[in-house]
């Protein structure tokens, strides 16, 4: 089947590269592996209640296109601070321990701003046997989805400098938010993974269960373990690209959802953290707009433990470190209702992206185009807003005028 652009990943970037060509006048192909739309945003409905399973906040809210795509769609964004800097009651240390951490963490993101560690590893701005580094590396695990030895400084300074702080919600989801935003005039195809891509004289190949595209141009947005996979069969002139991906892997990230079941301790709109001391813990946000859900959000290598212990061991340590913090009572009043599994989902395996160390650059290298015909996009070809729905986003919009560019003025 020839046509003109196809689009591989339905994810945000995606369905913003499909957006901007759309209202160009071209009507893409868009390619997704998955069953649905939103690739690592997926909002679920359980309990009630609209849950994002992958991500769940407008970082960076005041700037964030996605804030004014739900504007101009009438879908309500909550413009409120959340509570993940509070420990409900300092629970589990005393204040002072929560404070001495906070401040730990302060001094380590202002050592990776003002005098970065010459090898551009993030673990080497620790403080010596620092009281709080397990901690801080907890934080890694949320924020990159790994452990500090392999994050790399410049790109983690990169994020923090552009990021605002700004986080708001989307009680409708996230994901909703995102996969309602593709336009009418896209021709979809769900659940068919691209098996074999193909570089011929004149068109591409990409190659499905579903037949064979060739389409004049592609933006490829596919996480960067799957670039760097051998799920798809690549032409060796993609080489460079893919060595790039491996230089972005994905950290590790999954959400654990608890319904709360008749009386509990649990406030709305509080938060506490499972274990200070221990870089494995889980956050848990209670009762986000007052709906009665726990979600317990994990990084790193409590995302990894998830991922390999499987769903009912990680609920029951998740359910452990809340008896921990609130009593045994809490077992009766928390039932385990729904889980993500990003890291053993064939088409993503893993979170959001990071650079390893000395690594940086690998974003820009990842976003070149190859031979103006296949294009690139995704969170990890943004050079300071990777890891976020919003740089996948505008990695799109920048994908689809390369493409807009190259076919309507022969760049």
């Amino acid at each position: 089947m020839e046509t003109e652009i196809v689009i591989i990943g339905a994810g945000a970037a995606g369905i913003g590269a499909a957006m901007r060509l759309s209202s160009a006048g071209f009507t893409p192909v868009l390619v997704e592996a998955l069953p649905r739309l939103g690739g690592r945003a997926w909002t679920v409905e359980a309990a009630g209640c609209h849950l994002d399973l992958g991500c769940g906040y407008l970082h960076s809210a005041d700037r964030n296109p996605w804030t004014d795509l739900a504007q101009r769609s009438g879908v309500q964004v909550v413009r409120e601070h959340p509570a993940w800097d509070e420990q409900y009651k300092n629970l589990g240390a005393e204040a002072a321990e929560w404070e001495a951490a906070g401040a730990a963490f302060d001094r380590w993101g202002e050592r990776i701003i003002k005098c970065p560690p010459a090898s551009d590893i993030a673990a080497e701005a620790l403080e010596p046997d620092g009281r709080y580094n397990a901690f801080l590396q907890a934080m890694s695990g949320y924020i990159s989805g790994d452990e500090l030895e392999r994050i790399s400084a410049r790109d983690y300074a990169a994020y923090d400098q552009a990021s605002t702080y700004c986080n708001w919600r989307v009680p409708a989801g996230y994901g909703t938010l995102i996969a309602s935003n593709v336009p009418l005039t896209t021709e979809i195809w769900l659940g068919i993974p691209v098996e074999k891509i193909g570089i011929e004289e004149k068109r591409l190949s990409l190659h499905t269960a579903n037949g064979t595209l060739r389409p004049r141009a592609a933006i490829v947005t596919l996480s960067t373990n799957v670039l760097a996979g051998d799920s798809i069969i690549w032409p060796a002139a993609l080489d460079p690209w893919r060595e790039a991906a491996r230089r972005l892997p994905l950290g590790n990230a999954e959400k654990l959802f608890f319904e709360i079941t008749g009386s509990s301790p649990f406030e709305p709109e509080t938060h506490v953290l499972g274990d200070l001391f221990n870089p494995a813990t889980g956050s848990y946000y209670i009762r986000p707009f007052g709906r009665p859900i726990i979600e317990c959000f994990l990084g790193g290598a409590g995302a990894r433990h998830a991922a390999r212990a499987g769903r009912d061991a990680a609920f029951a340590r998740a359910l452990d470190q809340l008896v921990n913090l609130f009593g045994a009572e809490v077992r009766t009043c928390l039932r385990p209702l729904i889980a993500s599994d990003w890291t053993n989902t064939p088409s993503i395996n893993g979170a959001y992206s990071h650079a390893l160390p000395g690594q940086a650059d690998a974003r820009a290298v990842l976003a070149r185009p190859y031979d103006n015909r296949l294009f690139f996009a995704g969170e990890a070809t943004h050079g300071s807003d990777f890891s976020t729905a919003h740089g996948a986003y505008l990695s799109g919009l920048r994908a689809a005028d390369e493409v807009i560019a190259t076919l309507e003025h022969g760049v």
